[in-house]
């Protein structure tokens, strides 16, 4: 029913930004979380940082003061705002939809891949 599609990766060097995107072919549950996860090549997929309806966030401790998650309910976008970006956060980054009750409620997007190197 959520078709969800990532755009806004490339080729960035160490220290700079990138902004990420996630577009929501319809409407979204209003009590659905919407997150950001990454998947690094030989890695497990990781959670990167999530946004609750009511606006609050939460992110991972190796991306805290450098990412920044916001939503557009009007546009049913999401992004994620890469700044001071390493090489360690090369991976391909997902875009996700769930519901913390309802478990079939859970979509994913295609991935945008992020390439952090000089």
């Amino acid at each position: 029913q959520v078709q969800l599609v990532e755009s806004g990766g490339g080729l960035v060097q160490p220290g700079g930004s990138l902004r990420l995107s996630c577009a929501a072919s319809g409407s979204i549950l209003s009590t659905a979380v919407m997150g950001w996860y990454r998947q690094a090549p030989g890695k497990e997929r990781e959670l990167v940082a999530n946004i609750f309806s009511g606006g609050s966030t939460n992110y991972a401790d190796s991306v805290k003061g450098r990412f920044t998650i916001s939503r557009d309910n009007a546009k049913n976008t999401m992004y994620l705002q890469m700044n001071s970006l390493k090489p360690e956060d090369t991976a391909i980054y997902y875009c996700n939809v769930r519901h913390p009750v309802i478990y079939e409620y859970d979509y994913w997007g295609q991935g945008t891949q992020v390439t952090v190197s000089s």
